[in-house]
């Protein structure tokens, strides 16, 4: 047993380098690099102005998506094949084919502030972006696909293009068709979102969605489309989700504060367990308050990596930890074989993915044979 204080006297577990993959874009004109995993199958996506690049890690192949707006209007998501981009903006969720060709648009209420417009075009306000623009610091949602490719979940602006004058402006969830866009369920979220994240589970069915409101709150939803009707049920009002178990069957989520890890039963939300960061994580000697990070990653069904790097920041290496769901326990500190940077984030398959501090590299890691 490792008494070295930072290790909070768990021996450390060693992790194995799986791959090292090249992001497709150059770092200094590009998000950074994320990992994508459906089905078996890992993309790298990462996102620029004027380009949305995707790399299937198993052939090596880059596709090039030309982005209809920057992207800092909104967010992306990429097709299990690949072969299709949606991109989530200010006024529009629209699926995107390589050649650049729309395959087929959901328009909705700007995000942007007050502004009333249903726009039909980024260059309506391409120019209101400067100081004191009424689009230059916009709200966003965002979309997902489903575990299966075949559903695309979207969290909008209401009133979407076509609903009447009887329709109050409200945030939306929508389940649509993702060959056609065609709406297939459709619920008001009760949400005045600044952003939104999705959480994928393995029923293409069933989707989570963290709701950041800024000083209002974080809400956290889970949505289920049963015959056409989608159900929404708030999770708690405090709340980001962090993952899913590989049943999916329990949900990982930490609140606004990142106090703790909760798992909770995905079928009904009830908070099953928590694991507090005081406490169990030991600070870094001169350090400040310990805390979760916003990403977590499966590595089974009752084993998690979960990291305290954003609170380590300063004091030392960013630390990653083995928690054991079944009684939330910290098992051990995760050891790896040359340093890392940033949170861990699921990589699918038992593994999770860190960026490299460059960010021109995603490294994937799984736990080594013990012994």
């Amino acid at each position: 047993m490792s008494t070295d204080p930072i290790n909070g006297g768990a021996a450390p577990r060693a992790a194995r380098l799986v791959a090292t993959i090249p992001a497709p874009l150059e770092p200094g004109s590009a998000d950074a690099p994320v990992l994508l995993h459906r089905g078996g199958r890992r993309l790298v996506v990462q996102r620029a102005d004027t380009v949305l690049a995707v790399l299937d890690t198993a052939s090596g192949d880059v596709v090039r998506f030309p982005a209809p707006w920057p992207r800092d209007l909104g967010t992306v998501t990429v097709s299990p094949s690949g072969d299709v981009a949606v991109f989530a903006g200010l006024h529009a969720v629209r699926a995107v084919t390589a050649s650049g060709a729309t395959r087929w648009e959901v328009r909705h209420a700007c995000w942007a502030g007050e502004c009333p417009q249903l726009h039909e075009d980024f260059a309506e306000y391409a120019d209101d972006r400067g100081e004191d623009g009424e689009h230059e610091y916009p709200d966003s949602g965002s979309a997902a696909f489903s575990a299966d490719g075949k559903l695309l979940w979207a969290h909008v602006r209401g009133p979407l293009a076509g609903d009447g004058q009887d329709v109050e402006t409200d945030e939306f969830w929508l389940v649509l068709d993702a060959a056609d866009g065609r709406i297939l369920g459709r619920a008001a979220t009760g949400t005045v979102a600044s952003g939104s994240f999705h959480t994928v589970h393995p029923d293409p069915a069933q989707m989570g969605l963290s709701v950041g409101e800024g000083e209002e709150g974080s809400p956290a939803l889970w949505g289920r489309l049963d015959g056409g009707v989608l159900s929404v049920r708030k999770i708690d009002a405090e709340t980001v989700l962090l993952g899913v178990s590989p049943s999916g069957r329990h949900l990982l989520a930490t609140d606004v504060q990142q106090d703790a890890l909760y798992l909770h039963a995905a079928d009904s939300g009830a908070m099953l367990r928590d694991l507090d960061a005081d406490g169990t994580v030991p600070p870094y000697p001169q350090g400040g308050r310990v805390y979760w990070d916003f990403d977590a990653a499966f590595t089974g069904e009752t084993t998690v990596v979960a990291g305290t790097s954003g609170s380590d920041a300063g004091y030392g290496p960013g630390r990653h930890w083995l928690v054991d769901t079944d009684d939330m326990a910290l098992r051990a500190r995760i050891s790896y074989p040359q340093p890392v940077h940033g949170p861990v984030q699921a990589a699918g398959e038992g593994a999770w993915y860190t960026v490299s501090e460059d960010r021109t590299a995603v490294l994937v890691w799984e736990l080594a044979e013990e012994g």
